[in-house]
C-alpha cells in the first residue's frame, strides 16, 4: 500500500499517514484511479481539532479490517476541510441537503466523476462497515442507477443554489436585524437560542457598532451580559486564558474542549471593543488573557499562529482541564484547595464526566492575591499533565483574522507587544503565503513551519488577511501593508468578483469543483464575502478608492436577504453594513501625537485612524480631521471636541 499522506502539509491528514486504509490527498490522479477500477469514492473530510473525527479514525480508519473494505471496493480520499474549504463547502451543502444537518466527519460516496450519490457524517463502526456493504452492492447491481443520481443531485443543487435578488441597505434593515437578534436573546444566561452554544463574535460586533451608531445602549447591553456570562463559564479557560470552540449547554459551562485560533482572534477583538465601549474591567482582563493566549500558545516559531489546540488528551475529551475536589487539595493543600472549589465551582458532583468538573469564575473573587497564587498553581501542576495536540498549520484567513486583533487590541489597551506580533505575522504571510505573478498577487491557503502549501487562497483568506493588514497599517503608518492590502483586494476584484453581484468563493482559474462555491453566511468565521466587503470598504475609506467602495456596497447588497432572514448567520456582513451607513469616519491626526490615542478609541462603526498616507495628504494644520467621502469638518484640537466627533467614551 502506498503511503500518499506522508509528504502531505496538514497535520491531520498526517494523523491517517499509518492507517490500513489505502489514502489519497484530494487529486485528480484518485478519481482518475477509481475510474479504472470502477469503483466508487470514499470521501473523509475533517480536521485536526475535531473529537468526532478522532473517535471515527479510532474505531474504523484504524481497523484492519473496515480498512480491507475499504481498499477492495473503493477509492479512499481523506480531506482537511481547513486547507480545502472550498471542497468542504460543496459537499456539506449537498450533505444538509441530503441529511438536514451536517457536521464532521464528513462522509460522502461518490462516483468517480466526484458526483455524490450518498452523504453523512459520523458512523460507528459496525454501521459503517454495513453502509461500505450495502453501497458496493448497490454500485455492483444498479451503477448506472447511481451515476445518475449523482448527477440528478448535483443538477438539483445548481437550481436550489439561485441566490435571491440583492436589496440595499438601509438603517431600517439594520434596525429590524438588531431586533430580531433581541428576540432570540437568552436574558439569563447570554447568548442566543439554545444549546449547543457558539460564541456569537460577529454578531456581538454587530450589535455594538449599531449600539454607536444609534446611540441605543441596549444592544451594547446584550453584548456585555453575553461576554459576561461566557468569560465566567467553562468555555473559558480560567487558568490560561482563550476560549473553547463551543458550549454543549445553555449555561457556557461544558465546552466541546478544542480551541481555534478564529474564535480566539475575533473575540478577543470583541473584547477589546467591548472594553472600548464601556470600560468594563472584566472585557479588558479577558481580552489580555486571550491575547496572551495566543501568544503563548499558537504563536509558531515562524510568527505565525496555528490553527487549533486539540479537544483530547491522551485519547480523553478534557482531560487536559478538568479537576476533582480532592486533586484542588492535593495540589493546593488543605486550606486552598477547599477555597478553591468554591471559587471555581468545583463539587464532588461535578460538571462533566465521571465527577469531574470545568472551571468557572461565577463572582470576583473577594481575595484577588490569593486568587492569582492559586491560579498559578493550578496552571503549573496542569501544565504536568498530558496536553492536547496543536495542528500547527498556518492558516491565512484566520492569520489575518489575529493580525487585526493583536493590531487594534495591543494600540487600545498600551500593548504594543501584541503589534509587533501582528508585525511579524504579517511579514510571515508575506514572505510564505504570497505570490507576486504577472498581474498581480495570488495567496496561498497554508503553511507549516515556513514552507507553503499548494492549495490555493479562497475569497476569505484575501479578505480576512487584507482586513488584517489595513489594521495593521492604521496602527504602525507602515505603507507597505497598505500596498499589500490594496494587491490583494484588486487581485479579488479581478479574479472572485461575480457579474451579477457579489463574489465567488474561489477564483475564475481555481480547480472545478461540482460547483463555483458561493456561500454568503457567516459561521464560525466571515464569509469570503463579507470578509471582502469589510476590507474593501475600510481601503476605500483609506485611500479613496471609488471602485473598492462600491464593490464593497455591492457584496453588501447580496447579503441584504441574509441579514433580513437570518441576522444570526450575517454577522460580520451586518456589521460592515454598520460602518458602509456611518461613512465610515477617516479621521487623519495632523502634528498632533498627543490626540492619536484618543482618536483610536473612536466606537464610530468601522472607522479608520492614520497619521499618514494618502487621508492625511495636504492638510498643514495641527488638529484631528474628521472626514467622511475625504470631505473633512474643520480639525478638531482639543480632547472635548475628538471625543463628541467619535464617540470616545473611554480613556
Amino acid at each position: 500500500m502506498a503511503n500518499r499522506l506522508m509528504s502531505a502539509t496538514s497535520p491531520y491528514l498526517l494523523q491517517h499517514q499509518d492507517n490500513p486504509v489505502d489514502w489519497w490527498p484530494w487529486c485528480p490522479e484518485a478519481f482518475e484511479a477509481a475510474r479504472s477500477r470502477g469503483v466508487p469514492v470514499l470521501l473523509s473530510v475533517g480536521y485536526a481539532a475535531c473529537h468526532w473525527c478522532h473517535v471515527m479514525a479510532h474505531e474504523s480508519f484504524e481497523d484492519v479490517g473496515i480498512a480491507a473494505q475499504l481498499n477492495q471496493g473503493f477509492v479512499s480520499v481523506k480531506v482537511d476541510r481547513e486547507e480545502r474549504p472550498d471542497v468542504d463547502a460543496v459537499y456539506m451543502e449537498v450533505t444538509q441537503a441530503m441529511t438536514g444537518s451536517g457536521g464532521w466527519p464528513m462522509t460522502c460516496f461518490l462516483t468517480p466523476d466526484g458526483d455524490p450519490f450518498f452523504c453523512g457524517t459520523y458512523f460507528p463502526r459496525a454501521q459503517f462497515s454495513q453502509l461500505l456493504t450495502r453501497v458496493g452492492e448497490v454500485w455492483a447491481q444498479r451503477r448506472d442507477d447511481v451515476e445518475a443520481q449523482g448527477r440528478d443531485i448535483v443538477r438539483q443543487l445548481g437550481e436550489v443554489s439561485a441566490r435571491p435578488a440583492p436589496g440595499g441597505i438601509t438603517p431600517a434593515l439594520l434596525d429590524a436585524a438588531a431586533a430580531g437578534l433581541a428576540g432570540g436573546f437568552d436574558a439569563e444566561r447570554g447568548g442566543f437560542g439554545t444549546a449547543p452554544k457558539f460564541p456569537p463574535s460577529m454578531v456581538l460586533e454587530f450589535l455594538l457598532r449599531h449600539s454607536a451608531r444609534t446611540g441605543e445602549d441596549v444592544w451594547a447591553d446584550l453584548v456585555a451580559r453575553t461576554c459576561e456570562r461566557m468569560a465566567r463559564g467553562g468555555i473559558y479557560d480560567q487558568l490560561a486564558g482563550g476560549f473553547a470552540r463551543y458550549s454543549v449547554d445553555a449555561q457556557w459551562v461544558v465546552p466541546h474542549f478544542e480551541k481555534m485560533l478564529y474564535d480566539n482572534a475575533q473575540l478577543l477583538r470583541v473584547y477589546a471593543h467591548l472594553w472600548r465601549m464601556t470600560g468594563s474591567s472584566l472585557a479588558r482582563r479577558v481580552a489580555r488573557e486571550t491575547a496572551g493566549f495566543l501568544l503563548r500558545d499558537l504563536r509558531t516559531d515562524e510568527g505565525g499562529f496555528a490553527s487549533a489546540l486539540d479537544a483530547d488528551a491522551a485519547g480523553v475529551e478534557g482531560s487536559t482541564y478538568v479537576w476533582t475536589p480532592l486533586q484542588l487539595r492535593d495540589v493546593l493543600g488543605e486550606a486552598d484547595g477547599p477555597w478553591a472549589g468554591g471559587r471555581f465551582a468545583v463539587s464532588r458532583e461535578g460538571t462533566f464526566e465521571h465527577g469531574t468538573s470545568v472551571l468557572q469564575r461565577l463572582a470576583e473573587p473577594e481575595d484577588l492575591p490569593r486568587y492569582e497564587r492559586v491560579r498559578a498553581r493550578l496552571k503549573a501542576a496542569r501544565d504536568e499533565r498530558p496536553q492536547p495536540t496543536r495542528d500547527d498549520k498556518v492558516v491565512a484567513a484566520w492569520n489575518g483574522l489575529a493580525i487585526a486583533a493583536l493590531a487594534e487590541a495591543g494600540t487600545l489597551l498600551d500593548e504594543p507587544g501584541w503589534v509587533s506580533a501582528a508585525t511579524s505575522c504579517a511579514r510571515l504571510l508575506r514572505d510564505v503565503h504570497i505570490q507576486r505573478v504577472s498581474g498581480g498577487v495570488r495567496l496561498l491557503r497554508v503553511s507549516r513551519d515556513g514552507q507553503a502549501g499548494p492549495h490555493a487562497g479562497v475569497l476569505e483568506d484575501y479578505g480576512d488577511v487584507a482586513e488584517g493588514l489595513l489594521a495593521l497599517h492604521q496602527v504602525t503608518g507602515e505603507a507597505e501593508w497598505l500596498e499589500l492590502a490594496g494587491q490583494l483586494l484588486e487581485t479579488v476584484m479581478t479574479r472572485f468578483a461575480d457579474p451579477a453581484g457579489g463574489f465567488y468563493d474561489t477564483a475564475d482559474d481555481a480547480e472545478a469543483l461540482l460547483r463555483r462555491p458561493q456561500d454568503p453566511s457567516d459561521n464560525a468565521a466571515p464569509s469570503g464575502s463579507s470578509a471582502a466587503a469589510g476590507a474593501l470598504l475600510t481601503y476605500a475609506a483609506l485611500t479613496g478608492d471609488g471602485a473598492c467602495r462600491e464593490a464593497a456596497e455591492r457584496a453588501l447588497a447580496c447579503a441584504v436577504p441574509l441579514i433580513e432572514r437570518h441576522p444570526r448567520f450575517a454577522g460580520w456582513a451586518a456589521a460592515v453594513a454598520e460602518a458602509l451607513l456611518a461613512g465610515p469616519a477617516e479621521v487623519a491626526v495632523v502634528a498632533r501625537p498627543d490626540l492619536v490615542r484618543l482618536a483610536r478609541l473612536a466606537t464610530a462603526p468601522g472607522c479608520v485612524v492614520v497619521t499618514s498616507g494618502p487621508l492625511a495628504e495636504g492638510k498643514a494644520d495641527p488638529g484631528v480631521y474628521v472626514c467622511r467621502g475625504f470631505v473633512c469638518e474643520r480639525p478638531a484640537r482639543d480632547e472635548q471636541e475628538v471625543r463628541a466627533q467619535l464617540g470616545v467614551r473611554v480613556g
